[in-house]
């Protein structure tokens, strides 16, 4: 490519030290930790139970290797928690730069103590700032809120960017009413002047949790659902109209299916909203979708196909690394696919300028490491 690409959705892999080494000393002893059993890989968490990761870290494994394969930690792909490795697996996939979110932390925001969830975020934030370090031009961390108070996620906010990361990652379920309540306000103003983008990630933001119907892989088809009920509610609930610049990003939820959300969104406006009772908006509620709502997506041919039905400057692609979902090693041949459904233009933006352009990214200094 002549340009940089940006994944703007990968990971990291947390280790015991993320959370041990960093948290408050008041919940040191309940740190989440990395545990090694009945040869799988899983973090213990305090009031959540064992939760497996070894998928969490299988990119490049072929899908009937990768329970055998993740049998140990140090199985795991080692720049998923040691950003020294973490730019050889970057040029291995022709990628540039990555937006980093967490793995373990996604599971975290759905703990039902907001306490300890707050505890365990400041300290995955610590631990971020300082895998970044290694290159800050490369590696493009997310923080992390528990979103207890509108006030505490302000302060959250101010921490975050003080920490040099670059947007704030929040969980589907605040600790005060919803997020299209007025008493947010205050922060989704807060997040306007930081400039820090709202991202919302599958799983994080909920709709995944059972009953589940049918075999345990339909769990992989509810993912997207939690992310679409809260941009609906945000949405619906003039969070837009009262913050035209917020921009917030939905994560890993693709974007093959959004030209027929904005239909479906603007039908229900239309057609419903007198006996399914919702405020008046001054736009169509596909006017917001389109300009205030980002979408992350990887292996998603649709994505393309549908690019001039949706407003394209809002689509970034992404690599997913290491999840097993992931398309690395082999972005670049899956890319050269999919993408001969847009125009060049529309090539470039998404893979390399939309994501510059929200996420702040010097894309002359990525340009020149790339040619050092």
């Amino acid at each position: 490519m002549s340009y940089p690409i940006i994944s703007a959705d990968s990971h990291i892999t947390e280790t015991t030290d993320t959370y041990a080494r960093y948290i408050d000393a008041r919940y040191k002893d309940d740190a989440p930790f990395v545990v090694e059993e009945n040869d799988s890989v899983a973090f213990a968490i305090k009031g959540m139970g064992t939760i497996a990761i070894g998928g969490a870290a299988a990119a490049g494994i072929a899908p009937a290797e990768r329970k055998k394969a993740m049998r140990r930690y140090l199985d795991l792909h080692r720049g998923g928690w040691d950003s020294s490795h973490r730019l050889a697996d970057q040029d291995r996939d022709g990628v540039s730069a990555e937006v980093i979110y967490p793995t373990v932390g996604m599971i975290l925001c759905n703990h039902p103590d907001l306490d300890y969830k707050d505890a365990c975020f400041k300290a995955y934030n610590r631990w971020l700032s300082d895998y970044c370090d290694f290159d800050r031009s490369r590696l493009l961390g997310m923080g992390q809120t528990a979103m207890k108070t509108p006030q505490a996620g302000i302060e959250d906010l101010a921490g975050i960017k003080a920490q040099g990361l670059r947007g704030i990652m929040m969980p589907g379920v605040p600790g005060v009413e919803d997020y299209d309540s007025p008493v947010y306000d205050d922060f989704w103003a807060a997040a306007v002047d930081s400039g820090l983008p709202v991202a919302f990630h599958i799983i994080a933001a909920g709709g995944f949790t059972p009953p589940v119907r049918g075999s345990k892989i339909n769990t992989f088809m509810n993912h997207v659902r939690g992310v679409q009920d809260i941009l609906g509610m945000l949405i619906f609930g003039g969070v837009f109209e009262r913050h035209p610049d917020l921009k917030v990003v939905c994560v890993e939820g693709d974007g093959g299916w959004i030209a027929h959300y904005a239909h479906k969104i603007d039908r229900a406006y239309t057609e419903h909203r007198h006996h399914l009772p919702t405020g008046d908006l001054k736009q169509m509620p596909s006017h917001y979708l389109f300009q205030n709502l980002y979408f992350t997506f990887q292996d998603d041919p649709l994505a393309f196909r549908n690019a001039d039905l949706v407003n394209w400057r809002r689509l970034l692609w992404a690599n997913d690394f290491p999840h097993s979902d992931s398309t690395w090693p082999t972005s670049q041949s899956l890319l050269a696919e999919h993408t001969r459904f847009v125009t060049p233009e529309q090539k470039q933006a998404i893979l390399s300028g939309n994501a510059a352009e929200l996420f702040g990214i010097d894309l002359t200094a990525l340009d020149q490491k790339r040619a050092a």
